[in-house]
Parts: structure tokens; sequence; C-alpha cells
């Protein structure tokens, strides 16, 4: 006897089809898997036994020895993970005759414990996707991920506690309902401002400058390079820049979820991530955890602060090959990651932070502390950050040490909320701009966009064209200034460039000698 039921494959962040196929013939006992399968894969029939024994179920009905073989089809595609486990023992009980129903239609997924309890599983909001972009009508999968799951609508979830209970469904012994439709985006966005912490731009003192970088970064998507001596307040400034971020929409809220779900690290407890990721990875880290990668590629920190912020604290302290890997995604929004078995591409359109010293004392141009670095130390230091780099941050800022009469201050600053609504406000102007030409954010123009939409008077191309002959700047650097000077006008809701806003975007540059 044979059978086969629905299960899928995940590679790098979507879903693909698998065939689980389960046939019984006669002959010597034999329990094996074939399609490539991985470690995890090859060791689930210990665990679906073990499962189907403990729920009641005969492993051998026909009171004799059986050759059982899976077939997880496509054979071309690496299966990883324990979600076969479920599939694996439905397929064995349709084929021994044990349950009986119509796969069609059906998909299912879910690890086995050895007492024939379901546990969790990575990317179930892929799976459902998937399940319901392509026709399935009922989804199989553990309780604890039900949360996860009926975030998706327009399909049955059927949330599994144990094989028991599958069995007893399909024999029609027991129904298992269909999963309600209840945990809500707004449910999730109402959980989000009572965890609120303590971090608001009102409890930082002084660095006026510094703060209006971080609101042209969030309303315009531009890159930022603090450099200031220790203590200044760069790693607190990066740490607060999250709460002027615009709040997801609910399609944003559901890609950062469903690459958390599928990298692991999405817990049963908060399915939805509602806020905007923020990711700091300490200098030790390599290029592939930064970037993503390994046999069979999983995503990287710059993929996990999609939507959100990548503070990189300490900047020079990465080593060279992890800086330089940041390249295309800070240019392109994606990552490409090639390997024998395919190619996988990462979304990757995040919002960089990166803090520094200026010296490896930190007190390079300090008018209260010595530098002590010889000057070939700080020229090392500094060459850490190549040039190429430096050209894709679009804001430069000078962080100074805090003055004492600023830091006993009782004056607050302006609140972060009131900074988000003028962010918020700058980032609908640029929607409405854009319409339908797929850029979101000032900083993903294009060349041929940034011609179109930052038209300059005469005046404002006389002062452009001083700056790009007197600090020696690069076509890219002349199109970023561009943009941040367009995310000046829209802050302002101007409609044109004018040119105290080509002024500010000016001096975020890194000015380089002549």
């Amino acid at each position: 006897m044979s059978s086969k039921v629905f299960s899928v494959a995940i590679v790098g962040l979507e879903a693909s089809l698998v065939e689980v196929e389960v046939d019984i013939s006669g002959g010597l006992a034999l329990f094996n898997i074939v399609g490539l399968p991985g470690k995890a894969v090859a060791e689930s029939k210990e665990r679906v036994s073990a499962a189907l024994k403990n729920s009641k179920a005969e492993m051998y009905p026909q009171k004799k020895a059986q050759r059982i073989t899976v077939n997880l089809a496509p054979a071309d595609i690496k299966k990883q993970g324990s979600l076969y486990d479920l599939p694996i023992a439905v397929g064995y009980l349709l084929a021994s005759q044990q349950i009986y129903f119509d796969p069609d239609k059906k998909l299912f997924c879910g690890e086995l414990s050895l007492n024939g309890k379901l546990r969790h599983v990575n990317g179930i909001l892929a799976i459902v996707d998937f399940a319901k972009k392509h026709g399935f009508e009922e989804i199989y999968l553990p309780k604890i991920d039900a949360k996860e799951a009926s975030l998706i609508r327009g399909l049955k979830i059927k949330s599994v506690e144990n094989l028991k209970d599958i069995i007893e469904h399909f024999n029609n012994i027991h129904t298992i309902e269909d999963e309600p439709e209840s945990y809500l985006f707004k449910e999730a966005l109402a959980e989000e401002e009572s965890e609120k912490g303590f971090l608001d731009f009102a409890h930082i003192c002084g660095q006026e400058q510094a703060k209006r970088a971080l609101e042209l970064a969030s309303a315009g998507g531009h890159n930022v390079l603090f450099s200031g001596p220790p203590g200044s307040g760069k790693t607190i400034l990066a740490r607060t820049f999250p709460t002027i971020l615009p709040k997801m929409e609910i399609e944003e809220a559901l890609e950062v979820t469903r690459i958390f779900s599928i990298a692991g690290i999405l817990t049963p407890e908060k399915p939805l991530l509602v806020e905007r990721p923020f990711r700091s990875p300490h200098h030790s880290a390599s290029n592939i955890s930064l970037i993503g990668g390994g046999s069979f590629p999983k995503p990287g920190e710059v993929t996990l602060s999609h939507r959100g912020v990548l503070f990189l604290d300490e900047f020079p302290e990465f080593s060279g090959k992890a800086i330089e890997v940041l390249r295309q995604p800070m240019e392109d929004g994606y990552v490409t990651i090639s390997r024998a078995a395919g190619t996988v591409r990462f979304p990757a359109n995040f919002i960089l932070i990166a803090a520094m010293n200026p010296c490896p004392c930190g007190n390079l141009n300090d008018p209260l502390k010595n530098c002590t670095c010889m000057p070939s130390q700080i020229a090392s230091y500094r060459r850490k950050i190549s040039g190429p780099i430096l050209d894709r941050i679009d804001i430069h800022v000078t962080v100074a040490r805090m003055e004492y009469e600023k830091l006993t201050s009782k004056t607050t600053g302006e609140p972060s909320c009131q900074i988000r609504e003028r962010v918020e406000k700058a980032r609908k102007v640029q929607r409405k701009r854009f319409g339908k030409l797929g850029t979101l954010l000032n900083s993903d123009m294009a060349n041929l966009q940034v011609k179109q939409f930052c038209d300059l008077d005469d005046y404002s191309k006389s002062l452009m064209k001083n700056a790009v002959n007197q600090y020696h700047l690069s076509v890219r650097s002349y199109f970023r200034i561009l943009k941040v000077a367009r995310t000046v006008a829209d802050l302002r809701n101007g409609q044109d460039i004018s040119q105290e806003d080509l002024a500010e975007a000016i001096q975020y540059r890194i000015k380089e000698d002549s």
C-alpha cells in the first residue's frame, strides 16, 4: 500500500511544496527515508516510530515484518528540519489503513516528540502563506504555533496537540476545530504601547545636531555615521532612534515576522512583531553572521534588521571583510548568497547607524583631553573604513563631549512622539510623490528619479558645484546629498529644494581634503 500527503520545504525565506510518499511492502523490517533528507529528517523515523507506538497506533498492523519507504519529492531540494515528522506519520497511517481521508488540499507540518506530542517548528508564517497562495484549504500544525499561523487568513488552520488527535479526527471520533482568527494587528500594537521602555529623545541632554540628523535618517531612510569621544552619547542616541521611526504597517509587520520566524528567533508568546527591529551585533561578528549564509543559507544581521535599524558600535573594530560585505545591501536593499546548491536572495532594506571614535584613544580634537595616538595610528584606524563604505553613508555627524551645564539642566528636549509625527508626515509626502514607481523612501531613489524629483535653482546649482569641486565629492556623494536635501525639504513640507535645504545636506557629507 502507498499514500501521499503534502508538506513544504523552506528554501531561504520561501516555501516549496514537498510530496511525502509512503510505501509499505513485505520483506525485511526496514524504515528508509529518501529524497535528499538532512540529518534531522533522517532521524525522524525514530521519532515517528515511538510517537506512533505511544499514540496507540500499530507500527505493523499486519503482524509481520514490513519494508517502509518514505520519499520526499522533489528529490533535488535538500530537506532540513524536523517539520516532516507529522506528514511522515500521517502518510504511514494512511498507507497502513489506520486512518481514512482525502489528502488533497491538506498540508501537514510539525515535529513529534516520542510520546506523540507536537512541538514548535520554524517558518510557520511562510508555510501558511504558501498554503494559502497555492490553493490548500486546511493546514495541520502544532498547537503552540496556532497564533502565528492565524495571522494569515483565508484557510482552515487545524492546531494539533498530539498525534492521537489526528488519528481520532480522521476516524471521526473527535473533531479538531478550526483555529479562530483572533490575534489581530491592533492587539499587538496595543501590547507594544504597554511595553514601551524609558528611551525617549526628551531624556537626552543637548546633542541637537545629532538628533536632527536622526530625524532626517528616519524620515528619508538615510544611513548615519556618528564620530565622537567615548561617553559623548553616540550609543544612547542610536538606541533611542527606533522611538522616532514610523510604526510598521501590517504588510511590513508580516514581512519582518516571517524573517524572524524562519530564523528561529520568533517566540510563540509574541507571534507578531510590530516594533521595527533593532539589531546591534558585537564587533567580533563575522562577515557570515552579518550577511547571512552557511551550507543552507540562513538570514544574517542585515536581513534581521530589514525595515529597521542595524547599529554597528565601534565601527572600525569590525573586521575589514565584515565591513566590506555591507556594500551590496547598503546600495541595493537586498543581499544575494550563492552556493553550489543554488542562489538565495534575502531582503536587507535597513537604516545603518554606525558609531566610532575619532582615533584609537578617542580624544582627538577633544578640548579637555590630550590625544595620545601617533599620526600613523590615527591614519591606520581611519583606513579601516574604506572610501566606498563612507560614500554609502549619507549623514556624517561629529558628536561632541557633553558640557556640565547641559548634563545638569532640568530642561527636557522634544519628545520622540512629536518627532515621529513629523517623520510620518514626511513619509506620506514621499509615498504620494513616488506613487507606483516602487520607491518607498528618498534614500531608495535611483539616479534618474533624483534628477526628476530633486531639481535645483541656479543659486543652489552653484552651491552644489562649489561643494563638489572643493571637497572632491564622488558621483555617489553628489546624488546622496540631493536625496538628503529632498528629505530636509519634505520635513518642512516644501515643494522644492531650497538653498537652505541643500546647505544643510552638504554639511552632513564628509569633507575630503583637496
